[in-house]
């Protein structure tokens, strides 16, 4: 296979299906070979033919992180080189660290005082307030209450959830998951009692609980360039999301959908505050009337982002036209309107075990039949025999894994 040359270099920090997502979508648009910079080998982005794999032991830590960015600079000089991060503790080290980074790095990422008002949910709903962006109604907790003190000012069930992910992600406690889902006070103040045992400092967030299963989930993805203007705007339903205990929440299928109403909200906010580069937000839909809430923001690429590439507007573009190429926009947003569009990274039978609605089960099927479903890792400029086979592999390890989260929580649920 021949590769493009470019005067830029995609170093993308990560190991899973979000850092093969974004080299395959650097590839599409470029021709271009990525370098992925992984703390462990995994077979998400090994033997591949689009991108390059580095093994860096302890890459989260500074100690090794900054050493580790200066090292990759050296041995390609005269690259522009574009950093991805493929998860929060990455941004925050980015940003943290910018000053010494930029003497070799694109960093298409927040400055420092403004990612502390938006990464910390607390923070975030307060902007919401002010620009007048829904949410859901939320209780904080801090490590230094004792759980019988906390006061709701609404009923069980509820949801618990960190109002930082990049300080959780360092976390350790027993039974630790991603977002909580509890029934009742008993079951709040275990896993807050678990909490405090662990080095997490920041604020604990418990919210009510908006009914509905994962198809009444949205999701969100926007670009906005150096000047604070929005650019893209791509919005999308999920079908179905991850249900291990660190993946909670993770879209696995998403349609393409377009609403007017919740992209404008969401550029209020962001220009309101300034906003460069991409965000994605998390929002649900409330089936007993139909409004809907803001959850969170990731002031990055999400984990599911191939869904608009795959809809026909590569992401990657916008972040190579405006910052390594300087390139002057004009003209109004772009909004990712191919709504005839599926991205999946499980089976088609995965997805129709549990959506139950008629009207999307029907969706599904066509969309698969008329081969609209897009998985990221089926790509076909990889021609490595094990990299050809891994998305059925990757495939039945979903199911398995599907299968037994359900398991785990039907069982769970038959203790309550």
């Amino acid at each position: 296979m021949e590769y493009k040359e470019e005067d830029f270099l995609p170093v993308i920090l990560g190991g899973d299906i979000t850092a093969y997502s974004l080299a395959r979508t650097f590839h599409e648009e470029y021709g271009i070979k990525s370098l992925v910079v992984s703390q462990v080998s995994s077979h998400m982005c090994a033997d591949s033919t689009i991108l390059d794999n580095v093994i860096v032991e302890g890459m989260e830590n500074l100690d090794v992180f900054l050493p580790a960015l200066a090292r990759i600079a050296e041995e390609h000089p005269g690259k522009k080189l574009i950093l991805m991060a493929c998860g929060d503790w990455y941004v925050r080290l980015i940003v943290e660290n910018r000053a010494e980074l930029e003497k070799h790095y694109i960093l298409p990422y927040i400055q420092e005082d403004l990612l502390n008002r938006l990464v910390l949910k607390d923070s975030f709903y307060a902007i919401c307030d002010e620009v007048g962006v829904p949410y859901p109604r939320t209780a904080y907790y801090h490590v230094d209450q004792e759980p019988a003190d906390l006061e709701l000012p609404f009923n069980f069930p509820v949801v618990a959830k960190p109002a930082s992910s990049a300080a959780y992600h360092y976390a350790q406690f027993p039974g630790k998951k991603k977002v909580f889902f509890l029934k009742t006070r008993e079951e709040l103040e275990e896993v807050l009692s678990n909490l405090r045992t662990s080095n997490y400092q920041d604020a604990f967030l418990i919210q009510e609980f908006i009914p509905g299963d994962d198809t009444a989930m949205r999701i969100l993805t926007t670009y906005s360039d150096r000047t604070g203007k929005v650019r893209l705007a791509s919005f999308g339903q999920t079908l179905l999301e991850d249900k291990r205990p660190m993946a909670v929440g993770n879209p696995v299928a998403i349609v393409n959908r377009v609403d007017e109403q919740i992209v404008a909200e969401a550029v209020k906010l962001l220009e309101s505050v300034g906003y460069t580069g991409f965000a994605n937000f998390d929002i649900k839909t409330d089936p007993r009337d139909g409004s809907h809430r803001f959850f969170e923001i990731n002031t990055r690429l999400g984990r599911s982002n191939f869904y608009v590439t795959s809809s026909g507007f590569n992401t990657v573009r916008w972040i190579v036209d405006d910052l390594v190429r300087h390139k002057e926009f004009d003209g109004e947003m772009v909004i990712a309107d191919n709504t005839d569009s599926l991205y999946t990274v499980v089976p088609e039978s995965v997805i129709l075990d549990y959506v139950t609605d008629p009207q999307l089960r029907a969706e599904v099927k066509r969309l698969f039949a008329e081969g609209k479903a897009h998985d990221p890792l089926d790509y076909d400029a990889e021609k490595k025999f094990l990299r050809r086979i891994y998305p059925r592999i990757f495939a039945r390890k979903q199911r398995k894994a599907f299968t037994e989260a359900f398991a785990n929580n039907q069982a769970a649920e038959s203790l309550q």
